[in-house]
């Protein structure tokens, strides 16, 4: 059940503007920006205990294509990272879902990183199509390469985008046994290549920058790929908003990126390390009670410098989001460097009834 709460109000999940009464009298309306990130896992439709409806892939497109675009609408997200995204695969009804959550968003722009070429191995892993590195689609090559099936991330938004960036990142050279959707107990599944997008948009106050990613479900090779994401948008205009499904449980990619709790000096270590304790003077030396600083002077020098308020990640939404249909660990992520925690008005993880992850939706005041 998605609910957003303002003000100590619970709205209805369509509740769109966000409208506070001043001391005047008037209402006023708050900037207000809705991100959301969602595993498709190439728009399966799931029953209530998570098993997999059947489809007709050989039947009209549209019939899959509909399902997922009432999903993604529902969402009414202005900024929406995809993950598991198809590409004219016959599995998803031979569409372009990409294109399908920008026109069922009326998104301004859009982008999909092809990962790689190819179609799904009969029970696990990939058939790739050779000579095929990263490609990326937009709105200019929709209706383009139906023949060349592909998979991989997809960013979109209402936003103006100033500047798109894409990389590629390679499988870990082993896979792992993984529960597949519809299959009993534990399957071995080989890693995938995955692809991560970075758009600069132009929000109300600025431009800022947003990353939609699909990290590696191998421990350690995961954390190495969310650590080069950090270096590769290091130039790209702050805030940053990283989105996805990290294959990384609770505040694991928080801690690998920096965590806000560490460096803003709530937690154990800082990388601002306390100079060396001066050695103390004699008693006699010491001054009298009443010339020792005040508390309020003492806590202040204790505070980190402003810059390390911008150096640390945080978690805007922390709740489970897999399984989809019973919720017991969180895989997807919204994570934010320069956006304090105060600015989220509501979190939400809605039931679509497509995929085995829930979107996560954020609503920030910006």
């Amino acid at each position: 059940m998605y609910t957003r709460y303002v003000g100590g109000l619970q709205a209805a999940a369509g509740y769109r503007p966000v409208r506070r009464r001043s001391a005047t009298g008037y209402v006023r309306r708050v900037s207000q920006l809705r991100i959301a990130t969602f595993n498709l896992l190439h728009g399966q439709p799931l029953g209530p205990d998570g098993s997999p409806l059947p489809t007709a892939p050989d039947g009209p497109p549209d019939d899959l294509g509909a399902v997922l675009a009432e999903a993604i609408a529902a969402l009414d997200a202005d900024v929406l990272a995809l993950q598991e995204v198809d590409r004219y695969q016959q599995r998803s009804g031979l569409v372009d879902q990409a294109a399908v959550a920008a026109k069922a968003l009326g998104a301004t722009d859009w982008r999909f990183a092809a990962a790689l070429h190819g179609r799904p191995a009969p029970v696990a892993g990939w058939i790739p199509e050779p000579g095929h590195g990263l490609r990326v689609y937009g709105p200019d090559e929709t209706g383009t390469g139906t023949d060349l099936p592909a998979y991989g991330t997809a960013l979109v938004t209402r936003l103006p985008v100033r500047q798109w960036r894409a990389r590629r990142f390679a499988p870990a050279p082993f896979g792992l046994p993984l529960r597949v959707a519809g299959r009993r107990g534990l399957t071995r599944v080989p890693d995938e290549p995955r692809a991560a997008l970075a758009a600069v948009l132009e929000g109300p106050n600025g431009p800022f920058t947003v990353v939609a990613a699909h990290l590696s479900f191998v421990p350690g090779w995961n954390m190495g790929q969310l650590a080069g994401i950090r270096r590769w948008i290091a130039d790209l205009p702050t805030p940053h908003l990283l989105l996805g499904d990290f294959n990384l449980v609770g505040a694991v990619p928080r801690t690998v990126l920096g965590g806000a709790a560490v460096v803003d000096g709530l937690g154990r270590r800082s990388p601002y390390p306390r100079p060396p304790r001066e050695q103390r003077p004699p008693r006699e030396q010491r001054p009298s009670r009443e010339q020792r600083p005040s508390r309020e002077v003492r806590r202040a020098r204790r505070r980190l410098p402003q810059r390390a308020l911008l150096s640390g990640w945080r978690d805007l939404a922390r709740t489970p989001t897999y399984p989809a249909h019973r919720p017991a660990v969180q895989f997807d992520h919204v994570l934010s460097v320069g956006i304090p925690r105060s600015a989220v008005l509501a979190t939400g993880t809605p039931a679509v009834g497509v995929s085995d992850h829930r979107p996560l939706v954020v609503d920030l005041r910006w």
